[in-house]
């Protein structure tokens, strides 16, 4: 029984520097599979987000809740309909199981309190294209309406919650993200993800740190994330970033260039390109961020 019970606990020891390395990169994604249980490593002070490629029909769980006032091991967070839902743990050491079901099937997933926990998981389907729309279809008249309400955001925050509750939102204007190119700055200050439309629509500053005024196309902004780039679908800007001056912009990112989904998260790591006027030379890349996101 004794080398029975040290066995169990070297296969405890394995499992725990396994979520480990698996969590030096805190977004994972993975394939559905039915017959496979997905352990998931879970923080007590991190959201874990877990993501679908479709709406989520029906999710079972034990000693999981979605009252912050009523006890559980973990706590989870689910609008009906939506594609994805957010978990993190309440208690040490907690363990339980989830069941999730999405189109017609049943996938488990295993939730593990850790310290070195997943902040996303997405899971992928051969089949995504038939399930998931198309960002291509999103109207220009509907992006104009999501470019008002990330302007109104604020307000629709207070005021009319409803209109913005799925909406996912991030500020930096405290805690600035500055991305250095030299002879000018572009400071990210907000961030808005509209889920069902897939965009990203970003609020920056321009620093212009010459004497003289920097000129862009102010319909020429791309976003980089990892080796992709992702052309702008709308933006407002002036085109001009003054001598020693700012100039705000919004743009916004829907979907990939070849008009599938992107489906990216906002916790990425950013980088705005600009698309000078007047100069030949190649689209400059930033020196060095000054300023990371904060967790």
């Amino acid at each position: 029984m004794k080398q029975l019970l040290k066995h169990i606990a070297v296969l405890l020891l394995l499992c725990v520097h396994s979520s480990s390395a698996k969590a030096a990169n805190p977004i994972a994604e993975y394939h559905l599979d039915e017959r496979t249980v997905y352990a998931i490593p879970v923080s007590r002070n991190r959201v874990t987000t877990i993501s679908f490629p479709g709406p989520i029909s029906a999710v079972d769980a034990a000693n999981v809740t979605s009252d912050p006032k009523i006890p559980g091991l973990f706590q989870i967070a689910h609008t009906k309909g939506s594609y994805f839902l957010s978990v993190r743990a309440l208690v040490e050491r907690a363990t339980t199981n989830m069941n999730i079901r999405w189109n017609k099937k049943t996938y488990v997933i295993e939730l593990i309190e850790s310290s070195s926990p997943l902040y996303s998981v997405i899971f992928e389907d051969d089949t995504d294209a038939d399930i998931r729309p198309a960002s291509a279809g999103v109207t220009p008249n509907r992006l104009l309406a999501l470019l008002d309400k990330a302007k109104a955001y604020p307000l629709l925050k207070e005021y009319h919650s409803d209109a913005v509750a799925q909406v996912e939102y991030m500020n930096f204007r405290t805690n600035p993200r500055v991305l250095d190119y030299k002879d000018y700055e572009v400071q990210l200050d907000e961030m808005f993800r509209f889920d069902s439309e897939d965009t990203l629509i970003f609020r920056i500053l321009l620093r212009n740190k010459t004497d003289q005024p920097i000129q862009y196309r102010p319909d020429g902004f791309s976003l980089r994330v990892g080796d992709r780039t992702y052309p702008q679908s709308i933006s407002d800007a002036s085109g001009t970033i003054p001598p020693k001056g700012e100039a705000p912009a919004y743009f916004a990112v829907t979907g990939t260039p070849n008009g599938g989904r992107n489906d990216l998260s906002l916790k990425n790591d950013f980088t705005v390109i600009l698309d000078r006027v007047g100069t030949n030379a190649a689209p400059a890349q930033p020196v060095q961020p000054e300023a990371k996101p904060s967790e």
